[in-house]
């Protein structure tokens, strides 16, 4: 579950879904105009389509959504989120004010928040508490900017390795 844009080629998701076939995007209707209820549709249907309850990777504004349709009912076997924005920081886009407010609600699937200590879209401290509402385990990854392209991490080798432990 990427954030706006749906990430990019370079993007640690984006190679992550290339290395492994049975990784599936969620497909929204536009990356770049986010609607939350169009983004939980797409949500929604994706787990729907599957057998089993997967395991979400979500970066971004996706950590958002999928805290939004945890909130809903929705159930996973796991989720990893990554660089959460924080809707009361000022990098955090105006066209994103349909995901307000973030729900503290504790998600009741396994989940563990990635943070980094130079996200100019989501202070450490945001992270921090997000990850202690929603009951997850959380992972400082220093200063890695928003853990995206431009952070410059591949294949994101300790991100796969934490979403291994994760799901154990």
């Amino acid at each position: 579950m990427p954030g706006i844009g749906g990430s990019g080629p370079l993007h640690w998701q984006s190679r992550w879904e290339a290395l492994e076939p049975a990784y599936q995007r969620v497909r929204v209707p536009d990356w770049d105009r986010p609607e939350l209820s169009a983004w939980l549709g797409s949500l929604d249907a994706a787990v729907k389509s599957l057998s089993a309850p997967p395991i979400i990777v979500a970066h971004s504004l996706g950590c958002l959504a999928v805290a939004h349709w945890a909130r809903a009912g929705g159930q996973a076997r796991a989720a990893l989120l990554v660089a959460a924005p924080d809707p009361g920081g000022p990098e955090f886009p105006a066209i994103a004010q349909s995901f307000t407010p973030v729900p503290l609600a504790r998600i009741t699937f396994a989940t563990r928040v990635v943070a980094s200590r130079n996200d100019a879209y989501g202070s450490f401290e945001f992270a921090e508490r997000m990850a202690a509402a929603w009951g997850s385990a959380f992972t400082d990854v220093g200063h890695a900017g928003h853990i995206n392209a431009d952070s410059d991490l591949g294949d994101w080798a300790v991100g796969r390795a934490l979403l291994a432990e994760l799901v154990g």
